[in-house]
């Protein structure tokens, strides 16, 4: 590889690097019609100056294309932006781990069952391998379980948010890091997670069972539910804290 095409590789990565960055990238995307730093600062919340130097950046590296609103009006026109990749629904392309997910998903072999029940066999086998210890008393609440589980998929980068609902105790993931892929292929996506989900409670000894895992309630939630076999329900509106220290009040 040149050194320009190191040198280009450098400056994407960078671009991306800032958080704000890959928030005006995503809001752009998901745009229906080009949009200017005004409307990309209303969206994001950012100061348009702020947006305005994170433009730059993005339009430097080639992740952004600017050009001049045509107009008749009087005044100097807008300078509209809009993202060089569409992205698709799911936002950007898959990249690095993401993009090998996505094809080992697409060309895993067999039906639709096949692949889902191999899915979870796999991530029963992930979860026996992450070592988790139950609690010295050895006898785990369905709340503990819940919080270690959590913990876990926060690891993952899952940002979970366990809650005691309707009977049963319900882990809210609000960022899947496999979001493309499990949008194309979730009986592989979801079902890997599904069985991350029951090994891992099967690991701690806990007297629960995963019931399900719904992708996608929201547009970017899913839902993993946890029914309690030997317990009774925990209160309404119960809250545990994930093992990161995070509490969802």
């Amino acid at each position: 590889m040149g050194t320009n095409a190191v040198a280009d590789r450098h400056r994407t990565h960078g671009a991306l690097a800032g958080i704000s960055r890959v928030r005006l990238l995503e809001a752009l995307r998901a745009g229906d019609r080009p949009l200017d730093a005004r409307e990309l600062a209303a969206v994001s919340g950012l100061h348009i100056s702020t947006v305005r130097f994170h433009l730059e950046i993005l339009s430097d590296a080639g992740l952004v294309k600017r050009h001049r609103e045509r107009t008749r009006r009087r005044g100097r026109p807008r300078l509209l932006y809009v993202p060089a990749s569409a992205g698709g629904e799911t936002g950007s392309p898959p990249r690095g781990y993401e993009f090998l997910a996505a094809v080992l998903a697409r060309y895993w072999g067999g039906s639709a069952e096949e692949r889902a029940r191999r899915a979870e066999q796999a991530g029963r086998a992930v979860a026996r391998e992450q070592g988790l210890a139950p609690p010295p008393s050895g006898h785990p609440t369905v709340a503990e379980s819940a919080a270690t589980v959590s913990g876990l998929f926060a690891e993952l980068g899952f940002d979970p948010e366990p809650a005691a609902a309707e009977g049963e105790w319900q882990i809210r993931l609000h960022a899947c890091p496999f979001r493309a892929v499990a949008v194309e292929h979730p009986e592989v996506a979801c079902s890997l997670h599904l069985g991350l989900l029951q090994g891992a409670l099967a690991e701690l000894g806990t007297p629960a069972a995963a019931s399900s895992l719904a992708p996608f309630v929201e547009p970017q939630v899913c839902v993993a539910r946890i029914r309690s076999e030997e317990t009774d329900p925990p209160p309404a509106r119960q809250r545990a804290t994930t093992a990161s220290g995070r509490s969802s009040g």
